[in-house]
């Protein structure tokens, strides 16, 4: 499946933003689904997850309670709803996927074979 993100802009501190991430092809529906982020300067980082089948989602500490991701199936189509945003979550947001990836594997980088090109995300003091 291909993958193209978008929704990243500049947003203040308290912020929300929601990105969007399309995929083409067919089979969306057995993807799981996950964000990943990578700060300036910083390695890439899971932020969170959505397994195929049960919808059943994953998120790292830093973004837990702050940040909802969802899916719709029908649209090919994961969202990643952040709130709360604070300067820390500036970030390039990526959209990744891999079909029938289990829990285990899930917030591991290298599982996932599909990936998005990314959207920048600036939060302002």
């Amino acid at each position: 499946v291909q993958l193209q993100a978008s929704g990243g802009g500049l947003v203040q501190a308290g912020g929300s933003r929601r990105l969007s991430c399309i995929g083409s092809g067919r089979s969306f529906n057995i993807y799981t689904l996950a964000w990943f982020r990578q700060a300036p300067g910083k390695d890439r980082e899971f932020a969170a997850a959505i397994r195929y089948g049960t919808g059943a989602t994953y998120y790292s500490d830093s973004v837990k309670g702050r940040f909802t991701i969802s899916r719709d199936n029908a649209k090919n189509t994961v969202y990643l709803q952040m709130n709360s945003l604070q300067p820390e979550d500036t970030a390039v947001y990526y959209c990744a996927a891999d079909r029938y990836l289990n829990v285990d594997n899930i917030s591991t980088e290298w599982y996932y074979d599909c990936w998005g090109q990314g959207t920048q995300v600036t939060v302002s003091s």
